[in-house]
């Protein structure tokens, strides 16, 4: 029993959190006339100890005492006495533990933010770089238009800008506080609700008693956000480990972040961004181990909700260790422009661009443009040439109307510089958009 009920072996990360909110409930107390001025200012100086004991590696925490909330309160009342059992009054663990827990996901949140923050900068800061660096653009994993490096960074800017909003949602959400519900009814002591949630920094106190125990949508929220975000950062992990393969080679990352083979002394692996990649899945099983948690409970609380923080502090973990990689790889590789201008010039790249032209120029309905390029592509293709080198008589025998200025249009520069809508792949594009958010995350 006492193996399956306790929690101190992981809700004893909830310390700072447990301290605060007792700090402020201890205020409240005393502002209210609950207890005396002395037993504050006793519970205070308890409290401080307490903390510094902790942080020292000077307390011991004991699992017969279950849970954070009771070794803290064991500590405090050996030490100061009844001053120390008084602190309990007008709370119950179930509203203590729901706010220690917001109050974690709150610095969670914000400590998540600027690790992202911190990412969007390293790539806003390479896509300046590599603002003209073109590179093929890819639909299918097949090759399809020439686009900029700068360009495809930029994209996973975007990205994490909306992962960014999701977070600030999840924390305006979340910033209700739910000391002074109880165990589930409220409180028969006149305490002053409002006083407790500003000292907690929370914008309001929790509206329903019932629902401030058990509710736990803030730690789901929270993980659906790192869900998407893990997501993210695995779409680009991928594409960091085929890019640095051979048979791509457009970028190579030093030893720092990758690893060699025990047998094959030429190996280095992208062994973080794969890691990166496989902790998704962690994220994703959170979120997932939760809901099945909360899906069958009844108001208001269960012991089932003891099986919240794990998975959260889990993801939150995994979460930070694949931000600090990910932005330590994004600002360790190095591109190799000449590959990837190869590549981007393959597979007939700039077709579209010649279909464009086709109805520019000539005046073709798109479709009959579409026509057209695909037997001038096949003409190309027999012939083990380029578009750009392939003869205009040729192009003339499928359409006379084309002249020499199609030639203009065919090169994979042209083709970049091109697409210059908002929103669009052109280097001047690029390096605007890159300036904008190098300024909007300063």
């Amino acid at each position: 029993m006492q193996a399956i009920n306790a929690s101190i072996g992981f809700d004893q990360r909830l310390w700072r959190e447990d301290i605060e909110g007792s700090l402020a409930h201890a205020g409240m107390l005393a502002a209210q006339g609950i207890i005396s001025a002395d037993d504050e200012t006793a519970i205070r100086a308890g409290l401080g100890e307490i903390a510094g004991a902790i942080a020292d590696g000077a307390f011991t925490f004991d699992p017969a005492l279950e849970d954070i909330h009771t070794n803290i309160e064991a500590w405090l009342v050996a030490r100061i006495g009844e001053a120390g059992r008084r602190l309990h009054t007008a709370r119950s663990r179930n509203d203590q533990v729901a706010t220690d827990f917001r109050l974690w996901v709150r610095k969670a949140i914000d400590s998540l933010d600027e690790q992202v923050r911190g990412l969007m900068r390293a790539l806003a800061d390479r896509a300046a770089e590599h603002a003209a660096t073109i590179m093929p653009g890819f639909t299918h994993l097949q090759t399809a238009q020439p686009v900029t490096l700068g360009h495809h960074l930029l994209a996973y800017v975007e990205m994490l800008g909306r992962d960014r909003g999701r977070l600030a949602d999840a924390r305006r959400r979340l910033n209700e506080c739910p000391l002074g519900a109880a165990a589930l009814a409220g409180t028969t002591f006149p305490i002053d609700r409002f006083m407790t949630a500003a000292a907690l920094g929370f914008d309001r106190p929790t509206g329903n008693s019932l629902d401030s125990v058990s509710d736990r949508d803030f730690a789901l929220e929270f993980l659906s956000a790192l869900s998407i975000l893990a997501m993210h950062l695995s779409r680009f992990a991928e594409e960091i480990i085929i890019w640095t393969s051979a048979p791509y080679r457009f970028i190579r990352l030093s030893d720092a972040y990758t690893t060699g083979s025990s047998i094959m002394p030429q190996k280095r692996n992208p062994d973080a961004a794969e890691l990166a990649r496989a902790k998704a899945g962690r994220i994703f099983g959170a979120l997932a181990g939760l809901l099945a948690v909360m899906k069958g409970l009844p108001l208001a609380y269960a012991k089932d909700m003891q099986e919240d923080k794990e998975p959260v502090f889990d993801a939150a973990d995994a979460a930070e260790l694949c931000l600090a990689a990910m932005t330590g790889m994004v600002r360790d590789m190095e591109p190799d422009a000449g590959r990837m201008r190869a590549v981007a010039g393959a597979d007939f790249a700039t077709a579209t661009d010649l279909a464009d032209y086709l109805v520019r120029d000539l005046g073709l309905p798109f479709r009959t443009a579409h026509h057209v390029t695909g037997q001038i592509v096949s003409a190309a293709e027999s012939r083990g040439l380029d578009l750009v080198a392939l003869p205009l008589a040729v192009m003339q025998e499928i359409e006379p109307r084309i002249t020499e200025a199609v030639y203009d249009v065919l090169t994979i520069e042209a083709s970049v510089a091109a697409r210059r809508t908002f929103g669009g792949t052109a280097p001047d594009n690029v390096a605007r958009a890159a300036a904008r958010w190098q300024e909007a995350l300063a």
